[in-house]
Protein backbone atom coordinates (compact mmCIF):
# COMPACT_ATOMS: atom_id res chain seq x y z
CA UNK A 1 0.00 0.00 0.00
CA UNK A 2 3.17 2.56 0.79
CA UNK A 3 4.52 3.65 -2.58
CA UNK A 4 8.67 4.32 -1.03
CA UNK A 5 7.44 6.06 2.45
CA UNK A 6 9.64 5.35 5.52
CA UNK A 7 7.69 5.56 8.67
CA UNK A 8 8.99 5.90 12.22
CA UNK A 9 7.81 3.50 14.84
CA UNK A 10 4.09 3.94 16.14
CA UNK A 11 1.73 1.31 17.56
CA UNK A 12 1.25 -2.39 17.25
CA UNK A 13 -1.68 -3.42 14.99
CA UNK A 14 -2.94 -5.19 18.31
CA UNK A 15 -2.87 -2.23 20.55
CA UNK A 16 -2.57 -2.24 24.32
CA UNK A 17 -6.48 -1.93 25.07
CA UNK A 18 -8.26 -5.61 25.67
CA UNK A 19 -10.53 -4.77 23.16
CA UNK A 20 -12.13 -6.59 19.91
CA UNK A 21 -12.81 -10.15 19.92
CA UNK A 22 -11.94 -13.26 21.36
CA UNK A 23 -11.29 -16.79 19.79
CA UNK A 24 -13.63 -17.71 17.54
CA UNK A 25 -15.00 -21.14 18.96
CA UNK A 26 -15.33 -19.05 22.29
CA UNK A 27 -16.92 -16.20 20.68
CA UNK A 28 -19.59 -17.86 18.61
CA UNK A 29 -21.88 -21.38 18.64
CA UNK A 30 -21.28 -21.22 14.82
CA UNK A 31 -18.59 -23.35 12.65
CA UNK A 32 -15.34 -22.38 12.59
CA UNK A 33 -15.11 -20.17 8.56
CA UNK A 34 -12.84 -21.93 6.27
CA UNK A 35 -13.17 -18.49 4.11
CA UNK A 36 -10.12 -17.96 2.65
CA UNK A 37 -10.17 -14.06 3.90
CA UNK A 38 -10.19 -14.95 7.59
CA UNK A 39 -6.82 -15.68 9.46
CA UNK A 40 -6.17 -18.84 11.13
CA UNK A 41 -4.05 -17.34 13.79
CA UNK A 42 -6.72 -14.26 14.52
CA UNK A 43 -9.66 -17.65 14.72
CA UNK A 44 -7.26 -19.53 17.15
CA UNK A 45 -6.06 -16.86 19.33
CA UNK A 46 -8.78 -14.00 18.84
CA UNK A 47 -8.68 -10.73 17.32
CA UNK A 48 -7.75 -7.01 19.15
CA UNK A 49 -7.22 -5.19 16.25
CA UNK A 50 -8.99 -1.71 15.49
CA UNK A 51 -11.04 -2.72 12.78
CA UNK A 52 -14.76 -2.59 12.43
CA UNK A 53 -16.45 -5.84 13.19
CA UNK A 54 -17.42 -6.77 9.58
CA UNK A 55 -13.80 -7.70 9.25
CA UNK A 56 -13.05 -9.51 12.37
CA UNK A 57 -10.94 -11.95 11.78
CA UNK A 58 -9.88 -11.43 7.88
CA UNK A 59 -6.39 -10.84 6.78
CA UNK A 60 -4.94 -7.69 6.53
CA UNK A 61 -4.75 -8.25 2.47
CA UNK A 62 -8.99 -9.07 2.40
CA UNK A 63 -9.14 -5.60 4.32
CA UNK A 64 -7.57 -4.70 1.41
CA UNK A 65 -8.84 -5.79 -1.09
CA UNK A 66 -12.66 -5.01 0.07
CA UNK A 67 -11.75 -1.66 0.80
CA UNK A 68 -10.75 -0.98 -2.66
CA UNK A 69 -13.78 -2.18 -4.11
CA UNK A 70 -15.81 0.49 -2.02
CA UNK A 71 -13.04 3.24 -2.35
CA UNK A 72 -13.80 6.73 -2.89
CA UNK A 73 -12.41 9.02 -5.83
CA UNK A 74 -11.23 11.24 -2.97
CA UNK A 75 -7.47 12.18 -3.17
CA UNK A 76 -5.55 13.26 -0.38
CA UNK A 77 -2.09 14.76 -0.49
CA UNK A 78 -0.30 16.75 2.21
CA UNK A 79 3.18 18.49 2.30
CA UNK A 80 5.47 17.20 4.19
CA UNK A 81 8.87 19.84 4.09
CA UNK A 82 9.39 20.56 7.57
CA UNK A 83 8.38 16.64 8.86
CA UNK A 84 5.07 17.38 9.55
CA UNK A 85 3.26 15.93 12.84
CA UNK A 86 -0.23 15.80 11.26
CA UNK A 87 0.46 13.35 8.75
CA UNK A 88 -0.73 10.43 11.22
CA UNK A 89 -3.99 11.56 11.56
CA UNK A 90 -4.88 12.86 8.26
CA UNK A 91 -4.25 8.98 6.96
CA UNK A 92 -6.24 7.71 9.87
CA UNK A 93 -9.18 9.96 9.00
CA UNK A 94 -9.20 9.27 5.04
CA UNK A 95 -8.96 5.61 5.92
CA UNK A 96 -12.39 6.45 7.58
CA UNK A 97 -13.21 7.81 4.76
CA UNK A 98 -12.13 5.50 2.46
CA UNK A 99 -10.39 7.98 0.12
CA UNK A 100 -8.32 6.46 -2.66
CA UNK A 101 -5.18 7.37 -1.33
CA UNK A 102 -2.98 9.69 0.37
CA UNK A 103 -0.65 10.87 -1.11
CA UNK A 104 2.81 12.89 0.80
CA UNK A 105 5.02 15.37 -1.07
CA UNK A 106 8.57 16.28 0.27
CA UNK A 107 10.27 13.99 3.04
CA UNK A 108 9.51 10.40 2.79
CA UNK A 109 9.84 9.87 6.81
CA UNK A 110 6.71 10.80 8.69
CA UNK A 111 5.52 9.90 12.50
CA UNK A 112 2.81 7.38 12.06
CA UNK A 113 2.21 7.19 15.67
CA UNK A 114 -1.20 9.48 15.01
CA UNK A 115 -2.58 6.46 12.60
CA UNK A 116 -3.25 3.92 15.02
CA UNK A 117 -2.27 1.56 12.80
CA UNK A 118 -4.52 2.87 9.97
CA UNK A 119 -1.78 2.88 7.47
CA UNK A 120 -1.95 -0.34 6.73
CA UNK A 121 -4.93 -0.75 5.30
CA UNK A 122 -4.49 2.83 3.16
CA UNK A 123 -2.64 3.37 0.12
CA UNK A 124 -0.02 6.32 0.22
CA UNK A 125 2.10 6.92 -2.17
CA UNK A 126 5.03 9.54 -1.92
CA UNK A 127 6.22 12.38 -4.35
CA UNK A 128 9.43 14.20 -3.82
CA UNK A 129 7.90 17.27 -5.37
CA UNK A 130 5.10 19.55 -5.73
CA UNK A 131 5.47 19.45 -9.62
CA UNK A 132 5.50 15.42 -8.86
CA UNK A 133 2.20 15.83 -7.47
CA UNK A 134 0.75 17.82 -10.39
CA UNK A 135 1.94 15.49 -12.92
CA UNK A 136 0.31 12.70 -10.84
CA UNK A 137 -2.94 14.61 -10.58
CA UNK A 138 -3.22 15.81 -14.64
CA UNK A 139 -2.27 12.09 -15.76
CA UNK A 140 -5.43 10.87 -13.55
CA UNK A 141 -7.28 13.57 -14.31
CA UNK A 142 -8.06 15.08 -10.88
CA UNK A 143 -8.89 18.20 -9.76
CA UNK A 144 -6.28 20.00 -7.33
CA UNK A 145 -8.18 22.32 -4.61
CA UNK A 146 -5.83 23.83 -2.44
CA UNK A 147 -7.50 23.84 1.20
CA UNK A 148 -5.87 27.09 2.74
CA UNK A 149 -7.54 30.21 4.41
CA UNK A 150 -5.73 32.50 2.28
CA UNK A 151 -7.51 36.13 0.67
CA UNK A 152 -9.84 34.98 -2.75
CA UNK A 153 -10.33 31.32 -1.11
CA UNK A 154 -13.97 29.83 -1.72
CA UNK A 155 -15.55 29.36 2.00
CA UNK A 156 -15.51 25.28 2.31
CA UNK A 157 -19.36 25.51 3.86
CA UNK A 158 -20.55 26.36 0.37
CA UNK A 159 -18.05 25.59 -2.34
CA UNK A 160 -19.17 22.19 -4.56
CA UNK A 161 -16.19 20.16 -4.55
CA UNK A 162 -15.20 18.42 -7.86
CA UNK A 163 -16.05 14.07 -7.25
CA UNK A 164 -12.41 13.53 -8.99
CA UNK A 165 -9.74 15.38 -7.00
CA UNK A 166 -6.83 15.81 -4.51
CA UNK A 167 -7.37 18.15 -1.48
CA UNK A 168 -4.21 19.58 -0.95
CA UNK A 169 -2.83 20.45 2.65
CA UNK A 170 0.07 22.44 3.36
CA UNK A 171 1.71 22.12 7.24
CA UNK A 172 1.15 24.09 10.16
CA UNK A 173 1.68 27.34 10.09
CA UNK A 174 3.04 28.05 6.69
CA UNK A 175 0.32 26.19 4.97
CA UNK A 176 -0.25 25.49 1.00
CA UNK A 177 3.55 26.19 -1.02
CA UNK A 178 2.90 29.29 -3.35
CA UNK A 179 3.85 26.25 -5.81
CA UNK A 180 0.79 24.54 -5.11
CA UNK A 181 -2.02 26.93 -4.62
CA UNK A 182 -0.80 28.49 -7.45
CA UNK A 183 -1.36 25.39 -9.37
CA UNK A 184 -4.33 24.26 -8.12
CA UNK A 185 -7.90 24.88 -9.87
CA UNK A 186 -9.70 26.20 -6.62
CA UNK A 187 -8.80 27.14 -3.29
CA UNK A 188 -11.16 26.63 -0.35
CA UNK A 189 -10.91 27.93 3.68
CA UNK A 190 -13.09 26.72 6.62
CA UNK A 191 -14.60 29.69 8.22
CA UNK A 192 -12.71 30.49 11.54
CA UNK A 193 -15.01 32.92 14.09
CA UNK A 194 -11.86 32.41 17.22
CA UNK A 195 -8.66 34.08 17.84
CA UNK A 196 -6.33 31.43 16.12
CA UNK A 197 -5.06 32.38 12.75
CA UNK A 198 -5.43 28.94 11.61
CA UNK A 199 -6.74 25.16 12.28
CA UNK A 200 -4.56 22.03 12.91
CA UNK A 201 -3.80 20.56 9.83
CA UNK A 202 -5.12 17.53 10.79
CA UNK A 203 -8.29 18.96 11.98
CA UNK A 204 -8.92 20.64 8.70
CA UNK A 205 -8.20 17.97 6.62
CA UNK A 206 -10.87 15.95 8.57
CA UNK A 207 -13.26 18.72 8.08
CA UNK A 208 -12.20 19.22 4.19
CA UNK A 209 -12.78 14.90 3.98
CA UNK A 210 -16.22 15.01 5.42
CA UNK A 211 -17.16 17.83 3.02
CA UNK A 212 -16.44 15.80 -0.04
CA UNK A 213 -17.92 12.50 1.75
CA UNK A 214 -21.59 15.13 1.90
CA UNK A 215 -21.86 15.91 -1.20
CA UNK A 216 -20.74 12.99 -3.23
CA UNK A 217 -20.86 9.73 -1.02
CA UNK A 218 -23.61 6.88 -0.81
CA UNK A 219 -24.06 7.16 2.92
CA UNK A 220 -26.34 3.99 2.91
CA UNK A 221 -23.00 1.84 2.08
CA UNK A 222 -21.42 3.57 5.29
CA UNK A 223 -21.25 1.19 8.16
CA UNK A 224 -23.73 1.45 10.99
Amino acid sequence: MESGVAAEAGPTEWGEAPNGVGPWIEEYAAPRPTDARYDAELLDNGDRRNVVDAYRYWTREAIVADIDTRRHSLHVAIENFTNDANIGTVVRTANAFAAQAVHIVGRRRWNRRGAMVTDRYQHIHHHATVADLLEFARANALTVVAVDNTPGSVPLETAVLPRDCVLLFGQEGPGVTEEARGAASMTVSIAQFGSTRSINAGVAAGIAMHSWIRQHADLSSAWT
